[in-house]
């Protein structure tokens, strides 16, 4: 396990380091988001078939395609909802410890992703339910390799790269988050005057 943890790092490392080479192109960010979110759920879904979360989407129609690197945009939104379903998962295994408990009722684990056209923005918001991060990590959160999933669960690269791969396309990334309330991820792409 320690040996395929390093391994991951290395690799993580190799890939934190290395420049994109993708080609920006104009892309649909409705099309990509609604890949990414369904390819999340379907991977952890084959990791754990007792995982289950509700998809909400609330896409723009007017959205303008807009010129990224497709590949790197793609990373990091599955980077993101990958987060995001994390999350709810860590909510629902304690939620089910707590009903045992308490007879707490009614937790619906959901991941949100919305697009909505800004004046002149384009802004993607990732939102879950889960537990929200601790006010003590919340200045953390984007320092390089740091991460709030257990060991073995992810790449352990944390939220660093998202942010690089953000400011290579001049798109800005903020969260808000409340503890017990979620967790919601915005970024926003500035849409370029063509003259």
């Amino acid at each position: 396990h320690h040996g395929q943890r390093a391994s991951s790092i290395v690799k993580g490392m190799l890939e934190h380091s290395r420049a994109s080479t993708g080609v920006k192109e104009p892309t649909d960010l409705n099309a990509l988001a609604d890949e990414y979110l369904r390819l999340a759920y379907h991977g952890l879904r084959a990791k754990d078939s007792s995982f289950n979360a509700k998809m909400e989407t609330h896409f723009d129609p007017d959205l303008p395609k807009i010129e990224v690197i497709p590949q790197d945009i793609g990373r990091v939104l599955l980077n993101l909802i990958n987060n995001a379903f994390y999350a709810v998962a860590e909510r629902s295994r304690s939620t089910v410890n707590e009903k045992a408990k308490h007879g707490i009722e009614g937790y619906s684990p959901t991941v949100t992703v919305t697009t909505k056209k800004l004046e002149n923005a384009i802004e993607i918001s990732i939102q879950d339910n889960g537990n929200g991060i601790p006010e003590a990590i919340k200045s953390k959160i984007f320092d390089p390799f740091f991460t709030m999933i257990a060991a073995g669960e992810g790449s352990g690269l944390g939220l660093d790269i998202i942010k690089r791969i953000l400011d290579h396309h001049e798109a800005t990334i903020k969260f808000e988050s409340t503890e017990g309330i979620g967790t919601t991820f915005l970024i926003r792409f500035p849409i370029r005057k063509t003259s």
